[in-house]
């Protein structure tokens, strides 16, 4: 793994091109959810927090919000600002989730989509407490890709777990139910799941692929172990030249209030 990919904040450098045209959106039914039960609405303000290159805050911005990027990674904001420089409603910052740059009480949804697991909680919860207004709300989204249920699904997790980088240990799934719960504490958090997928033909798998940070990069002794693997799986299970990789894209919820109790590591 290249030496600034095992740093959080600089592990996507080299995946950026694979991240803008592979990873996933979010299924319309999220946007259903928070306007029905956290106060989404058009004209609000958004901090989208590790919005990467912009996918979320592109899904913030349809639903006719003010979307503020904040990205610590240089080529992933930059790729942001470069897909949504149409629209006025949104600009990106240099900034973590644990130190924003944005001002006291300034934004009305903090959000986290596919980012959450990478941050030093502590600190990322006391800035929410911060920049969000009297009544504000987090909402911490993933696609959570399912690894079983079809021999595409199983073979491709089975892959990652023989051949991934660090797989195991940055997985998002590391964090438990009752871990975001405590994170909401003492206010209570809220949770939807909703049903999603991608398909591909084989050049798009292996670009999926590619968009993970825990996949090993080219020069890597498991890149051509992992990519002929992939290639087998294809042709095993691929249905009119295409697979089908499912989801369930969970969201958690809820409004913060200050906690002397509440105390988290990384």
């Amino acid at each position: 793994m290249p030496a600034d990919e095992s740093d959080p904040k600089g592990r996507f450098t080299s995946r950026v091109s694979d991240y803008i045209k592979y990873r996933p959106s979010y299924p319309p039914q999220v946007l259903d959810v928070l306007r029905q039960r956290a106060n989404l609405a058009k004209g609000i303000t958004v901090a989208d927090i590790g919005c990467g290159t912009g996918i979320s805050s592109r899904f913030f911005l349809a639903a006719g919000c003010k979307v503020i990027g904040v990205e610590p990674n240089a080529a992933m904001r930059a790729a942001a600002v470069e897909q949504l420089k149409a629209d006025n409603n949104f600009r990106a910052v240099d900034g973590s989730a644990e130190q924003t740059t944005l001002a006291d009480e300034s934004v009305d949804l903090v959000v986290a989509a596919q980012a959450f697991h990478w941050f030093d909680r502590a600190a990322f919860r006391a800035e929410c407490v911060r920049i969000l207004t009297p009544g504000g709300y987090l909402a911490l989204i993933w696609n959570d890709r399912k690894t079983e249920g079809t021999p595409f699904l199983e073979g491709y997790e089975k892959l990652l777990i023989d051949l991934g980088v660090d797989y195991s240990a940055v997985r998002h799934n590391n964090i438990s139910d009752s871990d975001l719960s405590q994170f909401f504490e003492p206010a209570a958090m809220d949770k939807a799941s909703i049903p999603s997928e991608q398909t591909f033909d084989y050049e798009g798998l292996i670009g999926r692929l590619e968009s993970s940070s825990y996949s090993p990069p080219p020069g890597h002794p498991n890149y051509k172990p992992i990519v002929a693997g992939m290639r087998k799986l294809f042709d095993r299970t691929a249905s009119d030249g295409l697979v089908r990789m499912d989801y369930e894209t969970l969201v958690y919820f809820g409004q913060l209030k200050q906690s002397a109790s509440s105390v988290f590591g990384r």
